[in-house]
């Protein structure tokens, strides 16, 4: 949309556009703007979920009762607002993989976390394709997304090396490019309660140390 465009020219004018994001966590939000950041985070969630992640943000702004430009000084882009509403989702699966760290079959602890990213991102459309693009630009918006869950099924999918149960040239980012991959083909085909378990089983075959 045009005014959208002039919203993001208008609040991306040299470094300081991407301030207010790398701020927010060391800098105490005003008690206005911490309402208005809630209520944007809540609209957003909402409208991810029934419209998919490229719904339009002046919607999303409208909804929160605010501004076009108050919506970009606190998430400058798409994928800031994205990484700040997927969150929730993001801690949840931190938390389930650390549940997992002692499981006593590593390689079925790696694939259970495996299988809950694909549930988790089932959720909102189009989350499973801005995974895959985060995982190659490290200062994208969705970076505080994909890191941390790299960094978690590292540990899953060592602990399965170190078992004997994977194979050793196997590395987490391929891992979970592929794991996204089936996501997104999950949410292509939700006609197919199935398919993920099925693709999931493929994936595993591929994974067992001894097979190329």
């Amino acid at each position: 949309m045009a005014t959208e465009t002039a919203g993001r020219r208008q609040t991306a004018r040299g470094p300081e556009a991407t301030a207010p994001a790398r701020e927010q966590d060391v800098r105490p939000m005003r008690a206005d703007a911490r309402r208005n950041y809630e209520r944007l985070l809540t609209e957003a969630r909402t409208a991810f979920t029934e419209h998919g992640t490229d719904t339009s943000l002046e919607d999303i702004a409208r909804r929160a009762g605010v501004g076009i430009g108050t919506l970009y000084r606190h998430f400058p882009n798409r994928t800031a607002l994205m990484g700040a509403v997927f969150q929730g989702e993001v801690d949840a699966l931190l938390g389930y993989a650390k549940e997992l760290a002692d499981a006593p079959q590593p390689c079925t602890a790696l694939v259970d976390w495996l299988r809950a990213i694909i549930t988790h991102a089932s959720t909102y459309r189009g989350l499973s394709r801005a995974l895959m693009t985060a995982s190659a630009d490290e200062t994208s918006g969705m970076a505080r997304c994909s890191v941390p869950m790299r960094e978690a099924g590292g540990a899953l999918l060592a602990r399965a090396q170190q078992a004997g149960a994977v194979r050793p040239d196997v590395n987490i980012t391929d891992l979970m490019q592929l794991t996204n991959g089936i996501a997104l083909a999950v949410e292509e085909s939700p006609d197919d309660p199935g398919l993920a378990d099925r693709l999931l089983t493929l994936t595993l075959s591929g994974l067992k140390a001894g097979t190329r």
